[in-house]
């Protein structure tokens, strides 16, 4: 099995997210992590999905599937691209006085930040490559976590690819 990235730009739309997500579904991908969210043009959105692919002939049958759909404006695999990534994560970690400080001399070399403080527990907010989030819930594991949220992986391609504002003919006028 190998990870892929897919990006779509989609008209933001109702509907759209389950129709594409349908077409992961009926090709038997199972869908690792998914990020949407409003690009700089008004109306377009940017879905990011991390697959597991065992047969690379599949991705390239499901890319095309995708460009097919009305809504649907620009689908890349960027997985071999050189690639922009990061992922957030809030952690809810059991702490007292005590270990407070500790847990906050874990949080500074990960850049992350303590973001809220509770009696018996303080939430973390970091930023990062998946395997930098691993790493910080692995060494706040033994304090003891209470709650994870990640966000999943949001990317798009390094360097010279077009912008999506080349897409602004597709935005949507209101």
């Amino acid at each position: 099995m190998r990870k892929r990235i897919v990006t779509a730009l989609v008209h933001n739309r109702s509907g759209v997210l389950n129709r594409v997500t349908g077409l992961f579904t009926k090709r038997q991908f199972n869908i690792e992590s998914i990020s949407v969210g409003y690009t700089e043009v008004e109306g377009i959105s940017r879905m990011t999905f991390v697959v597991n692919v065992e047969d690379d002939g599949k991705i390239e049958q499901l890319l095309k599937q995708l460009h097919k759909q009305i809504d649907v404006l620009k689908v890349s695999d960027i997985t071999d691209q050189g690639v922009v990534a990061r992922e957030l994560a809030l952690i809810k970690v059991l702490s007292t006085g005590q270990t407070r400080s500790e847990i906050n001399g874990i949080v500074e070399p990960f850049r992350a930040a303590i973001i809220d403080v509770a009696r018996d527990s303080v939430t973390v907010q970091v930023t990062g490559e998946t395997s930098k989030i691993e790493a910080i819930i692995d060494l706040l594991r033994p304090y003891g976590i209470k709650e994870i949220a990640r966000t999943g992986i949001t990317a798009f391609a390094r360097g010279n690819g077009k912008s999506v504002t080349d897409l602004k003919q597709y935005s949507i006028v209101n």
